[in-house]
């Protein structure tokens, strides 16, 4: 039967068959609110919580603080990936979906309700580690295997089409997440953003996890579905025996797309923490500016599609592998430079993360056995977060404060001689 020919009943029990279009609407909502959260979370990190949870020690120490707590839930996503997987063998994968969704949206508004540190002390670093840990646990339990069934059941010649559709999110949730913190900045006076401004996000945030549950089971709790994941053998397994069976392409699958999220934080989180340490540049213009060169990365992950189904998706990451070693060497001194510098360095950024960013996800799947696809593939992401993001914003400003911004071009170095390593490991990795 061919990959987009499946042809159980489709939707709410109506006739017709389950398309890859079917799949991409659930990828893309679920994706998109997912690094809403993500980034709402990272701008905060910045520019509320060194002041609002860490008052006690300097900017650069309290921003440091900030980013060593971002990195707890990508710490507590491997766990969140086990719990629920054990939940989705003995409930089924929509009670363990509704539940990963819930405490996801319930640890995201819980952060705007969040006590400042002046009122509870300890408390509000407690109580914030708490949340995070939770958002974290809930990102690992919200895998829905969509977007490994995307990628199973494209049409021949077009895999590298549809790998990219679930790398839509980023760019999309970015260009939301820094708008709104955008206009909040500009609109309202300090005291005013301190007080109750920079919460809206977080509630924004809640909202679109409520939607996106309800837009994301009335696609899987269908026959047609059903049905489709047990054909594509989409089921969960243990996490130890996948590890135990499966842990080699576990480790290259992890390691493979470094370069692409070493540069998702280089053009994201750690410019914005620079601008705002560093600069005199006012954070809200720079946000405009991070949310329009989003536009760019949005284009060029489209445009990534497009070429991996003509060179191949392996070829079209060693090739931006070396593009990222080369930027590595020219773009941090370009946050330094006067004048359209940090423009320069967005948009040349953005347009590099695009091309490797769409493909990232997508050399993943294809290499598990069927048995072991769903849970390798859950656990590959999580990796893959944890080494190549969990602790990058951390890394890179603390190498750039303390040796010089150059400092921040070697970590986005390594991330890219990782790949090109991880590529050389397995050369059947990605291809078609």
């Amino acid at each position: 039967m061919r990959d987009n020919a499946i042809t159980p009943h489709q939707g709410a029990g109506q006739p017709g068959s389950v398309s890859p279009g079917d799949i991409a609407v659930g990828v893309v909502i679920g994706r998109t609110c997912e690094f809403f959260d993500f980034f709402v979370y990272a701008i905060a990190s910045v520019v509320v919580f060194p002041q609002y949870v860490f008052p006690f020690v300097d900017s650069l120490t309290g921003t440091l603080f900030s980013f060593a707590l971002f990195a707890v839930a990508f710490v507590a996503r491997p766990l969140g990936s086990a719990l629920f997987m054990a939940l989705d063998r003995a409930h089924g994968r929509v009670t363990k979906l509704t539940l990963a969704l819930l405490v996801l949206g319930s640890s995201t508004v819980g952060i705007a309700f969040l006590p400042s540190y002046a009122t509870t002390g300890g408390f509000a670093i407690l109580a914030l580690a708490l949340l995070r840990i939770g958002q974290g646990v809930a990102l690992g339990g919200s895998w829905d295997g969509l977007a490994s069934l995307l990628s199973l059941s494209a049409p021949k010649g077009q895999r590298g089409w549809y790998a990219m559709v679930p790398q839509l999110g980023a760019p999309l949730g970015l260009i939301v997440a820094s708008g709104l913190f955008a206009y909040l900045l500009s609109q309202l006076s300090p005291a005013d953003f301190y007080a109750w401004g920079w919460r809206f996000p977080f509630f924004v945030a809640f909202a679109l996890n409520v939607v996106a549950l309800f837009a994301r089971l009335r696609i899987v709790d269908t026959d047609a579905f059903r049905r489709l994941y047990e054909l594509r053998a989409l089921q969960p397994r243990p996490v130890v025996e996948t590890v135990r069976r499966e842990g080699g392409f576990i480790v290259v699958g992890a390691f493979a797309p470094l370069a692409s999220f070493a540069l998702f934080h280089m053009v994201t989180v750690f410019p914005l923490s620079w601008i705002h340490l560093y600069s005199s540049h006012d954070t809200a213009a720079f946000l405009s500016v991070e949310a329009t060169a989003a536009l760019v990365g949005l284009a060029t992950t489209l445009a990534s599609g497009w070429i991996a189904d003509r060179i191949g998706r392996r070829r079209l990451l060693g090739l931006c592998a070396l593009g990222i070693a080369l930027f590595s060497a020219l773009a941090p001194g370009l946050l330094d430079l006067a004048g359209p510098g940090d423009v320069i360095f967005m948009v040349v950024g953005f347009g590099l993360l695009g091309l490797t960013f769409g493909q990232c996800s997508g050399v993943v799947t294809s290499r598990f056995s069927a048995a072991y696809r769903y849970t390798g593939a859950a656990l590959t992401s999580d990796l893959a977060w944890l080494f190549g993001a969990g602790f990058a914003p951390f890394a890179a400003l603390y190498l750039a404060s303390t040796f010089g911004i150059a400092m921040a071009g070697l970590y986005l170095l390594s991330g890219a001689l990782c790949t090109l390593i991880a590529l050389g490991l397995n050369r059947r990795l990605g291809e078609n």
